[in-house]
């Protein structure tokens, strides 16, 4: 999922629950424009870090306590990346979301949509 910078989400790519977090990241992040990029270890790749830095945005990525070269960040900026959560927790105040009742996942993708509408509009 990404989000603006108030926790609204933007995009949505589901995945199956045995895919790491780098493998819908490139897609996620195409045709998407932003001055800073607040992720967590599971985006700490040295070739998803550089072509987010050569768009021209401020990477805030953590490395990963087992990386060969630890990448300083913005500590305070780091912090914002909360946003995220609240947002996903945002979603599963809806049954359907957080339940998982449809077995196709177009169908349950299509709700994820239906409810982030309705938090942009509340």
């Amino acid at each position: 999922m990404a989000t603006d910078a108030l926790g609204n989400a933007l995009r949505f790519i589901l995945t199956g629950g045995n895919r790491n977090d780098m493998t819908p990241a490139e897609a996620l992040i195409e045709n998407l424009f932003a001055d800073y990029v607040l992720a967590d270890k599971g985006y700490d790749s040295d070739a998803f870090v550089l072509k987010l830095s050569e768009s021209g945005a401020e990477v805030v990525v953590a490395s990963r306590v087992n990386g060969k070269e630890l990448r300083e960040i913005d500590e305070h900026l780091y912090k914002e990346r909360h946003l995220i959560e609240c947002c996903i927790g945002k979603l599963k105040h809806f049954r359907r979301v957080f339940s998982r009742f449809d077995k196709l996942a177009k169908n349950y993708l299509s709700f994820v949509y239906f409810a982030s509408t309705i938090v942009w509009l509340r």
